[in-house]
């Protein structure tokens, strides 16, 4: 995913302290992921993973999030 290194932007209590920011942030990472064709995006953070199904939801897309430890659970 390019740029994989981005932020999902305003996850976890920053959104909550600086919520009059605006976001520019989850439309370029919903952008990558939707060009990656994946079906499933695996984190480790939760507050990026909520911000992200958030965005994606909002966008319309079924892509969904996953943390690691599902991924791991379920095998």
């Amino acid at each position: 995913m390019q740029p994989a290194e981005e932020c999902c932007g305003f996850g976890g209590t920053f959104a909550v302290k600086f919520a009059e920011l605006p976001a520019p942030w989850p439309a370029t990472k919903i952008d990558a992921i939707q060009r990656t064709g994946a079906n499933t995006v695996v984190g480790i953070d939760l507050s990026c993973l909520m911000q992200i199904q958030g965005a994606l939801s909002r966008a319309g897309s079924q892509v969904r999030t996953m943390h690691l430890a599902e991924v791991l659970a379920s095998r």
